[in-house]
């Protein structure tokens, strides 16, 4: 943190001294508006927290396993996988788009993707077809995810800018929770394939409704002024940030600030390609925390009960189809709770203390949980198996913590807006090819060795611990802008985007876009 807090405290207090105290989120108009679209965005998250609950609680349901013939270990992974899958191939465009055409026609695009592919996947007819629909919901919702939290963490009101991004993976289990008692409920419509064709058509609500609204969410003031698009970039940040006022101090500094980082971003890297991420010292440790973390989020027990809780459950006694779907749709709104009450705390608690309390609880009650399993096995007590619950439970909360609010606002924070959209397509690039690896291997392993698979991720939570204490950095407190001291270190080319910046809070010099457009336009 101390390289950071020079830039904040030197000529100015960063953005915090020109924030107006009277600007609430409850009491302005226009930032209720603003967060109102960044709701829209964050509901991308929604789509696989859905995906997951449903495939976990349809594994509990008779219709779809006697549908398509009870599914197995190789093809049961193949089921769950190929969602990440086609993520995988949709990965090699995503940022291309993202920077190419804008964060808002992005996530129209993948939104438009999702729909085609819910509609088939609620009419298969055989388990090639759900397959290839799940193919497409993956390779769909990657365009989505790529653009969403980069528009989200770009267009916030600075203040709020850090608990709404983290607010973004927290939403995960709003649709984890609608999947999990959608399909409660219609597990009693014993004869019918609509018990699992309902839910996989609830599975396209969220890009219904951004296929219909994205037109009037705000395109990213970053993406706008890398555009050369600076007046409108302007007219954005005045009209959510200050009632219209592009002289607002604030509104100047969030300006001057974004237009001199991408400036000195393009003169460090004119031409910013795949190797310019690890072409400094400052991109490396940048990687070196985002693949880390993307391996942590998947690989630290949590894949066991997101894709496979119907299976952790029969090894502890628990085999009846509904006390399974009904644990599974608590488990949803306790994480959904411990998630979001953590992405209020990252700028009071800071991110590093939440990422070591979280990997130190994880490590504590996961082992906890093994051991319980393991003495359920060799005495077969009701009370032991009562026990891995409750730990199950606890070490979901510890998991809330961190990986599930910050991974992904922490990501798209630590990095430089020119690499931005490359740099986060890498982190799920990672995040997929640990999700199959979980899907395709955990059902193999625990049908072959059980509980004593659950050892691996006790062993592997230690290492986690070690690492996020030695490598994770403080970001709290600071602008996207403000964050790449922490990484490139206390230079004369960051002086220059905190002094520009303030020295242009009193006089801004008027920007003009390739129309050539000066004057603010307020929108209705």
């Amino acid at each position: 943190m101390g390289a950071g807090a020079v830039i904040v405290d030197s000529k100015s207090g960063g953005y915090h001294e020109y924030l107006d105290p009277n600007r609430k989120w409850y009491n302005n108009r226009r930032l209720m508006a603003l967060n109102g679209w960044i709701f829209l965005l964050l509901i991308t998250s929604s789509t696989n927290g859905y995906d997951s609950s449903m495939m976990n609680a349809l594994q509990s349901e008779d219709t779809w396993e006697n549908y398509f013939h009870h599914p197995q270990s190789g093809k049961l992974g193949l089921l769950n996988a190929i969602q990440n899958i086609g993520c995988l191939a949709a990965y090699p465009f995503a940022p291309y788009l993202s920077d190419g055409i804008g964060r808002r026609y992005t996530i129209l695009f993948g939104s438009s993707v999702m729909l085609a592919a819910t509609a088939v996947q609620t009419a298969s007819q055989s388990v090639g077809m759900f397959i290839g629909a799940r193919f497409l919901i993956g390779f769909g919702v990657t365009f989505a995810a790529n653009s969403a939290p980069m528009l989200v963490t770009e267009v916030s009101y600075p203040l709020y800018r850090a608990p709404l991004t983290s607010l973004y993976n927290s939403l995960w289990y709003s649709g984890n929770i609608v999947a999990s008692w959608t399909t409660f409920g219609t597990a009693y419509m014993k004869h019918s394939s609509w018990s699992w064709r309902l839910p996989s058509l609830l599975q396209g609500l969220p890009a219904i409704l951004q296929v219909l609204l994205i037109w009037y969410v705000p395109e990213s003031p970053r993406w706008l002024v890398s555009k050369g698009r600076d007046a409108e970039a302007l007219r954005t940040l005045a009209y959510y940030h200050a009632d219209g006022n592009d002289r607002d101090p604030l509104v100047v500094y969030e300006y001057e600030e974004i237009k001199a980082a991408i400036d000195l971003d393009r003169a460090a890297g004119s031409n910013v390609g795949w190797k310019y991420l690890f072409a400094t010292v400052g991109n490396r440790k940048r990687l070196r925390i985002i693949v880390a973390l993307a391996w942590f989020s998947q690989w630290s027990g949590n894949g066991l009960v997101s894709y496979y809780l119907t299976k952790v459950l029969d090894n502890i006694g628990i085999t009846n189809p509904t006390i399974q779907l009904l644990i599974n749709g608590i488990l949803a709104i306790w994480n959904l709770f411990w998630a979001v009450l953590a992405a209020t705390l990252v700028e009071r608690v800071g991110r590093r203390l939440l990422f070591l309390l979280s990997a130190a609880g994880m490590l504590l009650f996961f082992t906890l949980q093994t051991i319980m399993t393991a003495r359920y096995l060799e005495s077969r007590k009701d009370g032991l198996a009562h026990a891995v619950i409750a730990f199950l439970f606890l070490f979901y909360a510890a998991y809330d913590l961190a990986f599930t609010p910050l991974i992904v606002s922490y990501t798209v924070e630590i990095l430089p807006f020119q690499i931005r959209a490359k740099g986060f397509t890498i982190f799920n690039f990672n995040i997929s090819c640990a999700l199959i690896f979980n899907q395709y291997i955990n059902p193999i392993a625990l049908k072959s060795i059980g509980w004593k698979y659950y050892i691996v991720y006790c062993c592997w939570l230690a290492f986690e611990l070690v690492y996020l204490y030695f490598f994770v950095v403080e970001t709290k407190g600071l602008s996207l802008e403000e964050t790449a001291v922490l990484f490139d270190g206390e230079d004369v080319m960051q002086d220059r985007i905190a002094a520009r910046a303030v020295e242009h809070v009193e006089g801004p010099s008027t920007p003009t876009d390739e129309k050539g457009s000066t004057e603010f336009t307020e929108k209705a």
